[in-house]
């Protein structure tokens, strides 16, 4: 039913209960692929050299650690596993990642890290749950 599973994580406690959720569910519906995604903020041009490509290698230095707790979290599954790391709006980023990926389900944590909260959920779980091709769990 689920084959291909994309797991959005940003690091916070929910997305890595969610990245162990996505796993049980791998296992029990023997996927076939989890595609974890992980979306950095856009570096402001303005910034200039040299303090544009630090603020580069410090998102991507934090989206890699952020990926590698997520596929720890993971752990060992009887599927694929592929990670991406993506610049821009991190709502649009896994939109636009499932539809690519003709994922069946997307799997993402209630609350993350964002700067902006919703009431009930975070607000970028409550505009992928709008605009998802799929399914989408939500984990608490």
């Amino acid at each position: 039913m689920f084959d291909k599973i994309l797991l959005a994580v940003d690091g916070s406690e929910h997305a890595l209960h969610a990245a162990r959720t996505a796993a049980d569910l791998a296992r029990s519906m023997k996927t076939s692929e989890i595609r974890i995604v992980t979306a950095y903020d856009f570096i402001p041009p303005y910034l200039g050299e040299p303090n544009m490509q630090y603020a580069i290698d410090a998102r991507m230095e934090s989206a890699k650690t952020i990926m590698q707790k997520a596929v720890h979290a993971v752990g060992d599954v009887p599927c694929e596993i592929h990670t991406e790391l993506i610049e821009g709006p991190a709502a649009e980023a896994i939109i636009d990642v499932a539809s690519t990926r003709k994922s069946n389900v997307i799997v993402m944590g209630s609350r993350g890290l964002g700067t902006l909260a919703g009431l009930l959920l975070g607000s970028t779980s409550q505009k992928v749950v709008a605009h998802a091709p799929c399914p989408v769990l939500i984990v608490r």
